[in-house]
């Protein structure tokens, strides 16, 4: 059981929990399981600050302890969350936060409010087999994942602690144990609406729908359909943010619906990794036998997952079923389209290309064809790309077993650019194509340091690379590299 801290790291926050005095049923009372040995590993000062939090109070053994759910500070109040899934295809009726409890929300100095979740604290109602604890090393790959997606401009969760609780966690070997301390926007999901779907709770499920639109969406309040302005809402914004994982090659790796927010921020950095050579068929989770969640099919299992979140709307968007059907299919045929205008819209930006021509399109499909056909890593190729703009296409030829094959390409691309404005185009195009991503190789190289030697030397060396990715600087060459050829595919494994 956790104790109530008093001051002063009490007065780090300002706990405001409407979701637990407005929701009840959407959740369950927990408390942490204790920690043996709290130490802070990484504390997030920035983010701290971004939250008003005093950072002095909680970048010390007191915060270890509030991390690792030791103890509880005033005005917090510990729940885990109900939410259902679809995962890989097959619907689990009965998810939930198997290993995390939602401390409480707070404001952020924008005044927007947010959730502080600990991950891997223990057991809770929802825990089913699994013990409830998280093991270091997806902690600290999820601290990380999480930020460098913050930096290349991309809505995400973000960490703001990592704990060693000084337990082991027993998987197919004994590894030590960690909490993630998290924040989001909130942490419903398509899920939370499919749990009470399921059981044919309908008031719930609208009980839910208005709590997300006055959360998330105020400005639906006054809509003369709020429950249809809902959904299409939450459409365009998973549309807009797949769009942008495709744009930096993001594989997320897991995209069942209890990972898919509808606040429209990425959540849930399991098996997730950035590309490194260009091919949409590429996979990195360790359990996605099939392919399901490839990079190439994102958009689609995105709109499917909506799908997923349309059916039990369904009673909420018309009283007539036939025509709920209708208008819900119809807002769903509309992700697409508007993925695709994002989608495009960033494509063209990261070629310098200004305004709209009719055969951008297909410009963009043979540029990447052109790199898949090479194997030609998809981040420097982008970015190099400015180089050529400035008169330099050394960079991007060292990419390249056959340069001739893309000069008929780059004489397209350069009469469709036009002449003139060339530096200012060329630096356009340096904010948005990043030149540091967290490589899958840098990545393990990290987490095996930490997590086997205590060296924590490379993982902030790739947190510092990885915060200003558009930014080139001296000294840094190593982490621009794709990893080197390798008999074996990389994968990543489902871990916090």
């Amino acid at each position: 059981m956790s104790e109530t801290l008093g001051p002063p790291a009490s007065n780090a926050f300002a706990f405001d929990n409407t979701f637990v005095a407005e929701m009840e049923g959407f959740y369950s009372p927990v408390q942490a399981e204790p920690a043996s040995a709290p130490q802070l590993l990484r504390f997030n000062a920035a983010l701290a600050d971004e939250l008003g939090l005093d950072a002095a109070a909680l970048n010390s053994p007191a915060g270890a302890q509030i991390f690792a759910g030791n103890v509880t500070p005033s005005g917090a109040q510990p729940v885990a969350l109900a939410y259902a899934g679809h995962q890989f295809g097959g619907f689990s009726p009965q998810l939930g936060d198997g290993r995390a409890l939602l401390l409480g929300e707070l404001f952020d100095r924008q005044g927007r409010r947010v959730d502080l979740q600990l991950k891997g604290t223990g057991r809770t109602p929802f825990s089913r087999r699994g013990d409830g604890r998280a093991a270091l090393g997806p902690v600290l790959r999820e601290y990380l994942m999480g930020e460098a997606m913050h930096a290349l401009g991309i809505p995400t969760t973000r960490a703001l602690a990592a704990v060693s609780t000084g337990d082991p966690v027993f998987r197919e070997t004994t590894l030590p144990g960690a909490v993630l301390a998290r924040v989001a926007a909130s942490h419903i999901r398509v899920g939370s609406f499919q749990f009470f779907a399921a059981r044919g709770e309908n008031k719930r499920v609208q009980q839910l729908a208005d709590y997300v639109i006055v959360r998330h969406y105020p400005q639906l309040v006054n809509e003369a359909q709020p429950y249809l302005a809902l959904l299409t809402t939450i459409r365009d914004q998973q549309a807009a943010l797949i769009a942008q994982w495709m744009l930096v090659g993001f594989i997320h790796g897991v995209m069942n619906t209890d990972n898919m927010t509808v606040s429209g921020q990425t959540i849930d950095y399991g098996p997730c990794a950035f590309m490194d050579y260009y091919d949409p068929a590429t996979v990195f989770s360790s359990i996605d036998y099939h392919g399901r969640y490839a990079y190439r099919n994102q958009p689609v299992i995105g709109q499917w997952n909506l799908a997923r979140l349309a059916e039990t709307m369904l009673p909420l968007l018309d009283a007539d079923s036939d025509k709920a059907i209708e208008v819900g299919t119809a807002i769903i045929e509309g992700f697409m389209p508007v993925y695709e205008e994002h989608w495009l819209a960033g494509m063209r930006a990261k070629l310098g290309l200004r305004g709209a021509q009719d055969d951008d399109r297909t410009l963009i499909q043979d540029w990447l064809d052109l790199l898949q056909a090479q194997r030609v890593d998809f981040t420097l190729a982008c970015r190099y790309l400015a180089d050529v703009v400035r008169g330099d296409s050394a960079p991007l030829a060292g990419l390249c077993a056959d340069f001739s094959a893309l000069e008929s390409w780059l004489t397209r691309w350069q009469q469709r650019l036009g002449a003139g404005n060339e530096a200012a185009i060329a630096v356009a195009m340096d904010r948005i194509n990043p030149l540091f991503i967290p490589r899958n190789h840098l990545v393990e190289a990290a987490l095996a340091s930490a997590v086997n030697a205590g060296d924590y030397g490379p993982f902030d060396k790739l947190m510092d690379v990885t915060s200003a990715p558009f930014t080139d600087r001296d000294g840094f060459d190593i982490y621009r590299q794709p990893a080197p050829p390798s008999g074996a595919p990389y994968q990543t494994f489902c871990g916090t």
